[in-house]
């Protein structure tokens, strides 16, 4: 086939779709990203397959097997996408703005932390679209496997030589008991201690449940109680109720420490040290609008860091302005 004629019968709507079943491998989950229909789905991926003269993708049973030329394709889709999304931001910044789209998916521990980082970016960038997702470690672990952000935001990141991750901010996990609780005056109050009462914690696949799991297995400890609850916010409620202990991130519970509500026991190994990262697949390319959302948090790194080891106060309104555009 010449080149000139794959050029006439191809559509940047077929690699689109093609691109999202590729990377879901799914015929319906790519659907469902795209806002299609599956009969659509298909209909495209069969106009792309007579374009290149050769089967992509091929069911058997209820699995869908990615063929060679399908990976092939995948490759040559990305470095296209890619080049477009490049011109985008060149034409944007001829044109003095920046422009584009940036989805990202944070762990629920991060949604302290990542408010901040975008309220400064749309004040610097306020025409890029932002998408946030908010969800448990395992369901972010999920949407990278299945690429569907254009970053994650995650603590505890897998030990995967496939996965790009930069660190931006400590994450300190801390014991939370109530005002009055009795490890608050106890002379040297132990992980045993602690774990005699009922553990609220929080649902498998948490970051934070995990990390303290994997704690107390290295310090032999039995977790004998414990009570799952689906939320920090639960959590919180449950430990002011006397229901139960918990372990927190640090900035989860900043308010309620610093009004008295809760209160933080003197235990031996904590806090609990991890990081914030930003994480994506190696294989695929951020997008210019993901590389300029990593240069600015880096640049921002030391102003972030000072403002949270700083006591509570309100953003200060003189350091940025973030208000939705308005046409002269």
């Amino acid at each position: 086939m010449s080149r000139p004629h794959l050029l006439n019968r191809l559509t940047f709507r077929q690699l689109q779709v093609f691109q999202a079943v590729h990377r879901q491998q799914s015929y319906s989950r790519a659907a469902e990203q795209l806002g299609l229909t599956q009969p659509a789905v298909s209909a495209q991926i069969r106009q792309l397959e007579q374009a290149l003269e050769q089967p992509l993708f091929k069911y058997a049973g209820k699995t869908l097997h990615v063929l060679p030329a399908a990976d092939a394709l995948a490759a040559t889709v990305q470095s296209i996408f890619g080049q477009v999304s490049s011109l985008q931001m060149e034409l944007s910044e001829l044109a003095g703005t920046i422009r584009g789209e940036l989805n990202l998916t944070a762990v629920s521990t991060a949604q302290y932390v990542v408010p901040h980082i975008l309220a400064r970016f749309r004040a610097r960038y306020p025409e890029v679209h932002i998408r946030l997702r908010v969800c448990n470690r395992g369901q972010a672990l999920e949407r990278l496997a299945e690429r569907r952000d254009d970053l994650v935001i995650m603590g505890m990141v897998p030990d995967d030589a496939n996965l790009a991750f930069m660190p931006i901010l400590d994450n300190e996990m801390i014991p939370i008991v109530w005002p009055g609780h009795p490890l608050l005056t106890a002379a040297k109050p132990t992980l045993e201690d602690f774990t005699q009462h009922y553990v609220l914690m929080r649902e498998p696949g948490s970051g934070t449940r995990t990390a303290f799991e994997e704690f107390v297995a290295r310090e032999r400890v039995s977790l004998a109680h414990t009570l799952e609850m689906g939320t920090n916010e639960a959590i919180k409620q449950g430990v002011m109720a006397h229901l139960g202990v918990a372990v927190l991130p640090r900035l989860a519970v900043q308010l309620e420490l610093a009004s008295g509500l809760l209160a933080s026991p003197d235990l031996p190994g904590f806090p609990l040290k991890r990081s914030w990262c930003t994480v994506y697949p190696k294989d695929r390319y951020p997008t210019p609008v993901t590389e300029l959302f990593m240069r600015f948090v880096r640049e921002l790194l030391p102003e972030l860091n000072a403002h949270f080891k700083a006591p509570l106060e309100p953003a200060p309104g003189p350091s940025f302005v973030c208000l939705p555009m308005v046409d002269a």
